[in-house]
């Protein structure tokens, strides 16, 4: 999808990338992300939605903490991931993932790769589709609406893109913080 007059992966991994060790992309449809110059891996176990998309980002990545972060959020942010990273560090858990009213963001968490790839293979193998449902077997640290506040005081790094208004909506946003 354009956003601002590029693709909006591109807007999002420019957004990104000052944090990022290692950024890779999942998707089942490599050569329409060529451009991006990144690493893309299709699921490793296919056909299980984005629990399988999960999986793949995990066993993909090469460094022991994971951002997840899902290409329909044109304000992913990189202080709140770098945030949930030290959480993960500093408190010993395996995943730091935003709880908000509507329940877990698990888009725009950081995951433990060693303690949780086996828990989502876990998963996998239960024949489970949740993204969170192996959430019992790992440490999770859950962040709140007003933990998040110092980093998006705005409350728009959960705002994703599904239609054409969000999509419209979003440029118009993103041209006002600018």
């Amino acid at each position: 999808m354009p956003f601002l007059g590029q693709p909006l992966i591109q807007y999002i991994v420019k957004g990104l990338s000052s944090i990022a060790d290692e950024m890779i992309v999942t998707t089942n449809q490599p050569e329409a992300y060529q451009f991006l110059g990144l690493p893309l891996f299709p699921d490793t176990k296919p056909g299980r939605g984005a629990l399988g998309g999960l999986y793949t980002a995990l066993s993909s990545a090469s460094h022991p903490l994971v951002a997840v972060i899902a290409c329909d959020m044109p304000f992913a942010n990189p202080g709140l991931a770098a945030y949930q990273a030290r959480l993960i560090e500093s408190e010993d858990v395996d995943v730091a993932i935003p709880q908000l009213l509507t329940g877990y963001e698990p888009l725009h968490a950081v995951y433990r790769r060693e303690t949780c790839l086996p828990s989502v293979e876990w998963a996998i193998d239960n024949n489970q589709w949740k993204l969170i449902s192996w959430f019992s077997k790992v440490r999770v640290r859950s962040l709140s609406l007003e933990e998040c506040n110092p980093f998006d005081p705005q409350e728009l790094a959960f705002y994703n893109v599904n239609t054409p208004e969000e999509l419209a909506g979003a440029e118009v946003l993103a041209l006002r913080e600018k």
